[in-house]
């Protein structure tokens, strides 16, 4: 039979308890009917419907018809089995992120108050919610006892603190480099990676910016040096050195060049 979503949160009976409810039911006989929702499926009564199949016993069901199914799973189960603080927590704020996927109706997310209705804490219902949020691979594990809610929350704080190291970095590499950061968003790069790319273009444009720059200084101060002079009317095509002669062509490049530098010092705004 098909378990309502609340109730699959539940753990199970283990060996021993399962073993011994059914001795029970075969002795005693089922005590308590098998509660399903009007779907049909297990709201409370999963632990005995196995037993009376291992005890051969044919079980008896009841229909619950009100529309808090939630409320009613935690609080006949929270209440009767021998659950710690920690896993009711858990199992708390699980059911609550079921409630508010599934757009529960008001009416019905009284599971919401069930917390306080059973003694937990606000503050071990907080840290199941940072597991929930942080941790989720570590849900059913606190569930079924296997370990600690404070465990499970110490890695949970480990990987928010991750979490928002990440999203600070992305925020700075987005400021940075756009385009990289649009890579690592849609799953192309990882976030080291592109970091790591990102530095190799820092690098580069370090490596051109110098070489720009030495070019420059070694053209334009010697360039600015010969205005006013006879230079250009001493110059000999016959005397210059292979490939470098300069033409008319070249004079027209080189002024359309110098006017380009101007238009950038002006723009940056260099002395």
């Amino acid at each position: 039979m098909e378990t309502h979503p609340t109730t699959s949160l539940l753990p199970h009976l283990d060996e021993e308890e399962l073993a011994a409810l059914a001795q029970d039911i075969e002795e005693n006989g089922l005590l308590q009917h098998i509660v399903l929702d009007p779907q049909g499926r297990i709201l409370d009564g999963r632990g005995r419907l196995a037993a009376c199949r291992l005890a051969g016993v044919e079980p008896t069901f009841l229909t619950y018809e009100q529309d808090n199914a939630d409320a009613y799973v935690l609080s006949v189960n929270l209440r009767r089995r021998n659950l710690t603080k920690s896993q009711t927590a858990m199992i708390t704020v699980r059911v609550r992120s079921l409630e508010e996927q599934d757009g529960r109706s008001p009416r019905e997310q009284t599971a919401r108050s069930l917390g306080e209705q059973l003694g937990v804490a606000t503050a071990v219902m907080g840290r199941a919610s940072t597991v929930l949020q942080y941790a989720p691979d570590l849900v059913d594990p606190v569930i079924n006892g296997a370990i600690g809610l404070n465990e499970a929350y110490a890695k949970a704080q480990e990987n928010k603190a991750k979490a928002n190291s990440a999203e600070v970095q992305l925020a700075k590499l987005r400021e940075e480099d756009p385009e990289l950061a649009n890579r690592v968003a849609e799953g192309e790069l990882s976030l080291a990676g592109a970091w790591a790319e990102r530095r190799e273009r820092v690098e580069e444009e370090k490596r051109q910016r110098r070489v720009a720059t030495h070019l420059l200084c070694e053209i334009l101060p010697s360039l600015a040096q010969v205005r006013g002079t006879r230079t250009f009317a001493l110059y000999d095509p016959d005397l210059a050195p292979p490939g470098r002669a300069v033409t008319r062509e070249v004079i027209e490049h080189a002024a359309s060049a110098l006017a380009e530098a101007a238009s950038v010092w002006a723009e940056r705004d260099l002395p």
